[in-house]
């Protein structure tokens, strides 16, 4: 079994005054889903898990390249909606 997950991403900003960081993960082909979270001194005010499915059309896939592609969609994803004020 593979369990090779891909390195995530994490982004720190500031909204209206307020900072977050952003978490997104893959949690590999055994557990195909990307799982992004918000934090607000220290606590998940949001998170949004994603299946390979939704966003990979062969679903949990070995093209290494569509999984890193997919995963920083999402990541950048949550930050547009965080900053235009459509994720909270």
């Amino acid at each position: 079994m593979d369990t090779t997950v891909e390195k995530g991403y994490n982004s720190d900003i500031v909204v209206d005054g307020v900072s977050y960081h952003i978490q997104t993960e893959d949690w590999g082909k055994a557990n195909p889903y990307f799982v992004s979270r918000v934090f607000s001194n220290g606590a998940v005010v949001k998170s949004v898990k994603t299946a390979y499915a939704t966003v990979l059309p062969k679903g949990p896939t070995f093209d290494i390249q569509a999984v890193r592609f997919a995963l920083r969609c999402q990541h950048e994803q949550i930050l547009d909606l965080l900053v235009s004020g459509q994720l909270l």
